[in-house]
């Protein structure tokens, strides 16, 4: 159990050191091209590596239509919301944003999925949506006046969020490592015609080499080590050990974002970061038994 939270832990840390990152690379690297490449070079080391494994790598005819709606949320359109996002509007706040995830992901689940809206889920919507209330609050007039950033940040959470619910309505014929190869693969196949037309790689220039080594650290740590190793644990994983990387993710972006970027510590991140923490609690914390009544 200590090894499989070491490892849980190291792969929330990758993912909050990403957020810094990509804010990182996308001072020299358009966010489309940025994620093309990351998608590509992931899709095909995740190949490798399953197949290392053992593990089959075509799917059955039926389960082609859902990788490729599964693949458009959760790996495409939240990576490439969250680059343009992180364009518009300070890193912190775009985690802090992107965090809701969870939280949506049982609301939609409960509407696509006819699961049971009980206290726990209930509380943590309204305290989720509070926080981002909060969020909003510390600069109401810069929003009203630039909303764009935040909005593409939430289109982000909405599109993991409908991703996962997506992953969740069937029974898929590959293993979970495989499965994420066809994701990153479809995600790269919607990228570069769209990164060839809006950002002309023949008008752009080769990265510095800072710039190089942290792409480098974006596809082989959050990228390819962290799906890696979630695919290993998940069937092993309570809800509780699982919720230690959903929760340290956004405090790690958040902070390691003011560290290195420089993004303002306010009260109104603070709060917002607690209740949103508060919010994947909720969501990810296994139900208590009910005890029977004493006779």
């Amino acid at each position: 159990m200590r090894q499989m939270i070491l490892m849980v832990t190291m792969i929330g840390m990758l993912w909050g050191l990403n957020w810094p990152a990509v804010k990182f690379l996308l001072t020299e690297l358009p966010p489309i091209t940025m994620r093309a490449v990351a998608f590509t070079f992931a899709a095909l080391l995740l190949a490798a590596i399953s197949r290392m494994r053992g593990e089959p790598l075509l799917p059955e005819r039926r389960d082609i239509p859902a990788i490729l709606v599964t693949g458009l949320f959760l790996i495409f359109g939240f990576n490439v919301l969250t680059a343009i996002g992180q364009t518009l509007t300070e890193t912190s706040k775009a985690a802090i944003i992107a965090y809701t995830m969870p939280a949506l992901t049982a609301g939609l689940a409960i509407l696509l999925l006819g699961e049971r809206l009980d206290r726990r889920r209930t509380a943590a919507l309204a305290i989720g949506t509070a926080g981002l209330a909060v969020l909003a609050s510390e600069n109401f007039a810069a929003l009203i006046a630039e909303p764009l950033g935040p909005v593409i940040m939430f289109f982000a959470a909405l599109s993991w969020a409908l991703g996962n619910v997506s992953l969740k309505a069937r029974k898929w014929s590959l293993p979970s490592l495989a499965l994420t190869v066809w994701f990153f693969a479809v995600s790269a196949a919607l990228s570069w015609p769209l990164a060839i037309l809006s950002e002309p790689p023949l008008m752009q220039t080769l990265p510095s080499p800072p710039v190089l080594a942290t792409l480098i650290f974006h596809i082989t740590g959050p990228m390819v080590v962290c799906y890696a190793l979630w695919t290993v644990l998940v069937g092993r994983l309570t809800a509780s050990v699982a919720a230690i990387a959903a929760l340290l993710a956004p405090v790690v972006g958040v902070v390691s974002s003011i560290i290195l970027l420089g993004d303002p510590l306010t009260w109104q991140k603070t709060l917002s970061l607690a209740m949103i923490l508060a919010s994947i609690f909720l969501t990810l914390a296994p139900a208590r038994p009910v005890s029977p009544k004493a006779e």
